[in-house]
């Protein structure tokens, strides 16, 4: 008998009458993640400290009401076309397309009705458990025209969990037409648990030697500068509340960090996960490493959270309360030709696999 399993609770109903279904991935030592059908959001990974003691370490909502709105993306994925895009539109073999505005002029993670907000289909053949890992597929179809984009997409996410207390994703998607696919995990950590205030106390590793600076509207320029002699020299490794009051306009601009970075990949091959990112909570010995087949990692420490929102643990989040590591291509890529490519065509398929591994020292 598998000693992981998967555990399926029913979630209530959304406003339209579907049915919204949670799963637990669990290990036999009481760790594991538990998942929405809703935007595919994960809604607590349970790890323990150097002490033994679980804690919930990503932020998330008290109950669906939260997810059915999720103005911060709390742990879903996002797409169809991951971060910002520039007047909400798109240049498509000569064509363009207007797309649904959700922020200002501009379109963030898919606009106002993007994955974030459906219910995704569960895979029940995908979906399994061994000694090893516990795994749910979902998958979802995004007909020609919404939210604007061109072209059916048949997406899929697999989360997993596995005996090493590491929450895997992997993503693949198919079209019908030329069209652009950018996915991602929006997940928050606070390594120090839920709801246990700001990440300040967090240091930050980035294997990057490049960022992407943005304008006023958190567009990225095009060019892609070097950290050396910038706060976002993190490559050494840097305690995230000195990188977040930094005298910097691209720190002010952003309310702190609310930027993609190069992921120094070397002579990896294109599917081969690397590591991009380290975080360490020293108090309790928690860290989190974040390997990835995806060219940038957008890192977006919680500068817009205001304490509006009262999260799962019944206390509001605050301006940096959490730390957001989302593996992806670069943001508005269309618009800047050496960015690498978000275009899919009939007959190819789209992959990411990330890994967000969370161990004790």
């Amino acid at each position: 008998m598998a000693t992981m399993h998967v555990r399926t609770i029913p979630y209530g109903t959304t406003d339209d009458g579907r049915a919204v279904t949670r799963f637990d991935l669990l290990a036999p030592d009481g760790t594991g993640v538990a998942l929405l059908d809703i935007g595919a959001a994960v809604l607590e990974v349970r790890a323990p400290d150097r002490d033994g003691r679980l804690a919930n370490v990503v932020l998330g909502h008290r109950g669906l009401a939260g997810y059915l709105a999720n103005a911060p993306y709390f742990g879903v994925v996002v797409g169809r076309c991951a971060n910002r895009i520039g007047g909400a539109e798109i240049e498509l073999d000569g064509r363009r397309y207007p797309l649904a505005p959700n922020e200002g002029r501009n379109q963030l993670h898919g606009g106002p009705g993007g994955f974030h907000a459906r219910v995704w289909s569960l895979d029940a053949a995908a979906t399994r458990a061994d000694d090893e890992r516990a795994a749910v597929t979902l998958r979802l179809a995004s007909d020609d025209g919404d939210q604007g984009y061109p072209g059916r997409l048949d997406a899929a996410v697999t989360i997993a969990w596995t005996a090493r207390h590491e929450l895997e994703l992997a993503f693949e998607a198919q079209c019908d037409a030329p069209t652009v696919v950018n996915l991602a995990h929006h997940g928050y950590w606070n390594l120090a648990g839920e709801g246990a205030g700001t990440v300040d106390e967090h240091r930050l590793t980035l294997r990057a030697d490049a960022f992407l600076p943005v304008d006023g509207e958190l567009l990225p320029t095009g060019e892609l500068r070097r950290v050396d002699g910038t706060p976002f020299d993190l490559r050494a490794g840097v305690r995230l509340g000195d990188v977040l009051r930094a005298d910097d306009p691209q720190v002010a601009g952003a309310r702190g960090i609310d930027h993609c970075f190069v992921v120094a990949r070397g002579d990896a091959e294109p599917d081969a996960l690397v590591e991009a990112a380290v975080v360490e909570h020293r108090a309790s010995g928690r860290t989190l490493r974040v390997r990835t087949t995806e060219p940038g990692l957008q890192v977006y420490a919680g500068g817009y959270l205001d304490g509006s929102i009262v999260g799962a643990s019944r206390r509001r989040y605050r301006q940096g309360d959490g730390l957001a590591l989302e593996p992806q291509r670069f943001p508005d890529a269309l618009r800047h030709p050496h960015f690498p490519s978000v275009v899919l065509r009939p007959g190819e398929t789209y992959r990411q696999r990330s890994v967000f591994a969370v161990s004790v020292g």
